[in-house]
This record gives C-alpha cells, sequence and structure tokens, in this order.
C-alpha cells in the first residue's frame, strides 16, 4: 500500500523505499539527464512522441527553464531529497490564458507504484495555486498508461484527435472533501459562515 504524506513530498513505496518529491530547480540539466538514461525506448517514444536515443540540448532546456510560473517541475527522487537520484518528472508550461500543457515520465522500473499519480496530484496542485484550472495533455493512440492515470486525477473536458495523437483536455478530479466543501460554499452563496 502506497502512502502519501503531502506536507514532506515523501511517498512512501511498497518494499520500504521512499520517493521524495520537490521543485526542479532552473538549469538542473543532470538531473534529468539521469532520469533519461533510465528511460527505456518505449516510455521515451511515448512521452516525447518520437524515436528519440539522446537527449538532446532543445529537449533538455524545455525541460530545465523553469521559472515557477510559466513553466514548472515537480521531480521525484530516490530515498532522499536533493540526492540526484530521479525516478519521475513532471511539468507544465503555461499554453495560453485558457490552459496550461502537462507532460509526465517516470522510470521503466518504477512505473506502476503510484509514482506517477503522486506527482500528477502534486504538480495539478501545484498550477492550480499559480491559478492555472484547465489543462492540456497529449496522448499517443497507443499509450496505455496515461487513460487510466487521467481518469484518477483529472476529468477531461474534452478530445481532439490529430494524426494519431490525442490532445486531452482536463480538469484537476476534486477530492470528495473539496466536492463537500464547494458544494456548502455553494448553498450559503460562497459564503462560509
Amino acid at each position: 500500500m502506497n502512502s502519501d504524506t503531502r506536507e514532506t513530498g515523501r511517498l512512501t513505496l511498497p518494499g520500504g523505499r521512499y520517493v521524495h518529491i520537490r521543485a526542479l530547480r532552473r538549469g538542473e540539466d543532470s538531473v534529468v539527464r539521469r532520469l533519461f538514461a533510465r528511460l527505456g525506448p518505449r516510455t521515451r517514444y511515448l512521452r516525447f512522441h518520437a524515436p528519440t536515443t539522446i537527449l538532446v540540448e532543445s529537449l533538455l532546456r524545455t525541460l530545465t527553464d523553469v521559472d515557477d510560473f510559466r513553466r514548472f517541475a515537480l521531480v521525484a527522487e530516490l530515498d532522499e531529497p536533493n540526492s540526484g537520484d530521479a525516478v519521475g518528472l513532471a511539468n507544465v508550461a503555461v499554453r495560453d490564458d485558457a490552459r496550461a500543457e502537462v507532460g509526465l515520465v517516470v522510470a521503466d522500473v518504477w512505473q506502476r507504484r503510484g509514482i506517477g499519480a503522486a506527482l500528477a496530484l502534486r504538480l495539478l496542485r501545484a498550477a492550480e495555486e499559480r491559478g492555472h484550472e484547465r489543462f492540456v495533455t497529449h496522448e499517443l493512440w497507443d499509450n496505455p498508461a496515461l487513460r487510466p492515470l487521467l481518469r484518477r486525477v483529472g476529468d477531461v473536458v474534452s478530445i481532439d484527435i490529430c494524426s494519431g495523437v490525442s490532445e486531452i483536455t482536463f480538469v484537476r478530479r476534486r477530492s470528495l472533501e473539496e466536492r463537500a466543501y464547494e458544494r456548502i460554499l455553494a448553498a450559503k452563496g460562497g459564503l462560509l459562515v
């Protein structure tokens, strides 16, 4: 059973190992390079929509050029925060006034352990704190992991398909507590007394 401690950014994995989730800092090239090296060919293809074997400089810049508002990223690291031992990366880039584009990847041997969902939820909450409420992601038709993850963390608003790539617009799925609180606010005319 996974446990997620929101305050510390720590996820406990089966077997007792930990993953720490933190903000990626501008220019942390080595962290992203090491993560990229852990990705298998299919994972790279599904994340970057191209058969890529090397991390080209332009892609590295796109992933590490974070400014904490229009472009930011979270990294999941094994055992110790700031260890550089990255196993996952989630990033947001503001696309326009209405939507922010989301990307997510987890190293092959660490997939299906809750890391992707933990990264996604934290990333979406962080984006909302910065004023972004609608998100877009791109999915290749043969990506088996994205749809179940999206059902867990988001509510789909629309899907547009072009050349085998689905552009999915969604909002973060609210927890039961958040939905109850929103209903109370709406019933009281937006004022909580």
